[in-house]
């Protein structure tokens, strides 16, 4: 399960949405988030469905990479499927000793589902066409006003710079110690829930302690590199906001202006 693990992990490839400035695409996938909850109606599944579609289609990446960071999150689908259908009141569709289904339940249950499920593709779609070095800058460009209210910006853009670089790394690290106890006979895949569960323990103990060392190690390596942070750094690759970007907004208020009126007026 840990090797379906996409969102941290960047995807190298030639398209326009890797081009754009990162600023823009961390505030048009803000934009994307909101709308998820501006809708209620199966026509603005369709909508958002074709857009998120076409962003995918044109960022290169193969549609079946992306989806397969989905499946560590089944549980929690399933999860929240199960609970707004047994729990949303409504118009019984099926009634079963204290088992008791409504049809506002079932609807409630597909659009939470689907909005979990569009949630995860679209910020995995970030994160595989931004750089770590990227998104650092993003962070720092857009979070620049807290400045004023003595923010330490650079040190939050860094930290969270350092938290997606240690995704993929830490995936590596957990196949490596699984493949490890697999081989020494640990069965990770079958019994009860339970089972697996205990199973994890023989997974977690060495990846924490290896968090711990590569935390240590990372933090002596940028003291003797004397590191500080703040505005005195200067950087290699200043970002400029370009034509392609100016582009992708308008194409961004597009989407939300038929989102709002196909939700306002249509439905």
């Amino acid at each position: 399960m840990l090797r379906d693990i996409t969102i941290g992990q960047y995807y190298p490839a030639k398209s326009i949405l890797h081009k754009l400035d990162p600023r823009a695409k961390v505030m048009i996938t803000l934009a994307y988030l909101i709308s998820l909850f501006l809708f209620k109606s199966f026509l603005g599944y369709a909508v958002v469905t074709l857009f998120l579609f076409g962003m995918i289609r044109i960022s290169r990446i193969p549609f079946r990479f992306i989806v397969k960071g989905l499946r560590t999150v089944v549980i929690l689908l399933v999860f929240t499927a199960v609970f707004n259908i047994l729990w949303t009141p409504g118009i019984p569709v099926f009634e079963w000793r204290f088992i008791r289904i409504s049809e506002q339940g079932i609807r409630t249950g597909i659009f939470m589902s689907m909005r979990l499920i569009y949630l995860i593709l679209g910020s995995s779609l970030l994160t595989l066409t931004t750089t770590p070095n990227q998104l650092t800058d993003a962070f720092e460009s857009l979070m620049s006003p807290l400045k004023v209210f003595k923010v330490p910006v650079h040190d939050f853009a860094m930290m969270m710079s350092l938290a997606l670089r240690f995704i993929p790394i830490l995936i590596e690290e957990a196949n490596r110690i699984i493949s490890a106890q697999s081989a020494r006979g640990a069965d990770f895949e079958e019994g009860n829930l339970f089972k697996r569960m205990r199973a994890m323990i023989s997974i977690l103990v060495p990846l924490l302690v290896s968090v711990a060392k590569r935390s240590d190690d990372l933090a002596m390596a940028m003291e003797a590199r004397c590191y500080r942070g703040g505005d005195t750094r200067t950087k290699m690759k200043p970002l400029n906001y370009q034509r392609a970007d100016t582009l992708a907004f308008g194409v961004c208020g597009v989407y939300l202006a038929v989102l709002i009126v196909f939700n306002r007026f249509v439905w």
